[in-house]
């Protein structure tokens, strides 16, 4: 497993309009890329404007098939604007 984590820190003006456009991305992934396994979108009422992904696929390379697909692409072009942060932290399965 290959294990993404990403936190965005979104313009809290733009949180109405970035929101649907996530959970489209986060859907579409888990229908459209073969190697994604899950994808959850999480907030905290706490702190309005974080929001939390944690993403499964089975190796890096369906990660790497996931950041060129175009559904990513369109989303990751239409929320540039809205993001104050991004943090993005991956994550190998220890083996023994």
């Amino acid at each position: 497993m290959y294990a993404v984590v990403v936190s965005f820190e979104i313009r809290p003006e733009a949180m109405p309009e970035f929101m649907p456009l996530m959970l489209a991305n986060a859907r579409q992934s888990l229908e459209l890329e073969e190697g994604c396994q899950q994808f959850d979108v999480a907030t905290d009422p706490l702190r309005a404007g974080e929001v939390f992904l944690y993403e499964l696929y089975t190796d890096r390379a369906a990660f790497d098939v996931h950041l060129s697909a175009a559904h990513f692409k369109t989303f990751d072009s239409a929320v540039a604007k809205m993001i104050v942060t991004k943090d993005v932290r991956t994550f190998t399965e220890v083996t023994q």
